[in-house]
């Protein structure tokens, strides 16, 4: 797997129901994302500076007027380039655009502009539910709806109940809410992985928060019946996060020292610890928004354009996974030198070949912003 755990995790989630849009096309209802989320999604799941896109080929397909308007449509081919460690993932994707304008190159330019989105999503959409792969299933169980309101809760809860499984399929039927209950907590205790754990959870939600609205309205014992499941969640989940030596034994030889040991080493213990300093310490990212907009106030460091970006040097520090260096490495570049930096896949031979050694700058600059502060 190139991807971390998290981005794994990540790429496996559902598609919130509240960046899902509709529109009609020919008498059916078309649910689709936005591009700007897509690009939003990747950003923030592969990193800003670990992924690109490349348009590999546009064509005009038709071209006409209506009235005062000016007609155009167009097909774009895509390809989406995902660094993950070492390994580069690449994905196409192709799509179509019109555009209506007042004049022709608006109306070039407006289709052009929504086949490359088009194609773009539809790259993206092969990495995972968030950039709407889930949209492709007609009853989008990999889509997380909004939390029912009080007429839908109350249908739900005449019942019977329906216990689905991971896949979203209903399982089991239960006249009885302690009934569904035992089994959606047998469910749970089966899920072999903390993934299939929170999908159970998450198929069978919306009746666990109607049944608890309607027992909390007849009021008795059964009004802390959503309380119980969520222990028996947390439970299973820390169950399948520890091993079992943590869970079984070890575990009560820690609560037993942990009573044993006296007030200040407990203290001691709970002492944050100072990572920068131990033998193989911490890499320390500093983030300061005042030295960001005193770099973007620079002209740029290319051409001397201005306003510029805080553009943060990529190779100054060790790469996190979604972490930009500490802000003390950045230096001014205008938008056009900015997406530049974004677009090559060797920011350092980049620099090399502009006979320009950023960290210097970097480091001056640093020390200026930080000079009435010292």
């Amino acid at each position: 797997m190139a991807f971390s755990d998290t981005q794994a995790r990540q790429l496996k989630a559902k598609l919130d129901s509240q960046n899902v849009k509709t529109r009609k096309a020919n008498g059916a209802t078309l649910h689709y994302i936005e591009g700007w989320h897509a690009i939003a999604e990747a950003n923030r799941i592969f990193g800003y500076d670990a992924w690109d896109r490349r348009t590999l080929a546009t064509r005009c397909v038709w071209t006409g007027t209506n009235e005062q308007h000016y007609l155009a449509s167009y097909i774009a081919k895509v390809r989406i380039r995902v660094r993950a460690g070492e390994i580069t993932i690449i994905r196409e994707g192709s799509g179509s655009g019109e555009g209506r304008a007042l004049t022709p190159g608006q109306a070039h330019e407006i289709a052009l502009k929504s086949a490359e989105t088009d194609a773009t999503k539809r790259a993206l959409a092969t990495f995972g539910n968030p950039f709407g792969l889930a949209l492709y299933d007609r009853e989008q169980a990999g889509v997380r709806h909004k939390p029912l309101g009080k007429t839908a809760m109350e249908q739900i809860a005449k019942g019977p109940w329906m216990l689905r499984s991971a896949e979203g399929a209903q399982s089991a039927t239960f006249s009885q809410p302690d009934e569904f209950g035992a089994a959606l907590r047998k469910s749970m205790s089966e899920a072999n992985t903390i993934e299939l754990l929170f999908v159970v959870w998450e198929q069978n939600i919306a009746t666990v928060r109607a049944l608890t609205y309607t027992l909390k309205q007849k009021g008795g014992a059964k009004a802390d019946f959503a309380k119980g499941l969520v222990a028996h969640l947390k439970s299973c989940a820390i169950a399948l996060v520890k091993p079992r030596s943590e869970a079984g034994e070890v575990d009560r030889k820690d609560k037993a020292e942990s009573k044993a040991a006296t007030p200040d080493s407990r203290s001691a213990v709970r002492e944050k610890i100072d990572k920068s300093v131990l033998a193989i310490g911490e890499i320390k990212r500093i983030r300061s928004k005042q030295h960001l907009r005193y770099v973007a106030q620079q002209p740029c460091l290319i051409c001397g354009r201005t306003p510029s970006h805080a553009h943060h040097i990529r190779y100054a520090q060790p790469r996190g996974i979604a972490l930009k260096v500490s802000d003390e490495f950045t230096v001014p570049l205008c938008t056009i030198h900015h997406a530049e930096t974004h677009t090559t896949g060797d920011e350092r031979s980049w620099w090399e070949k502009k006979k320009i050694n950023p960290l210097l700058t970097a480091e001056a600059l640093w020390r200026r912003s930080h000079e009435g502060a010292a």
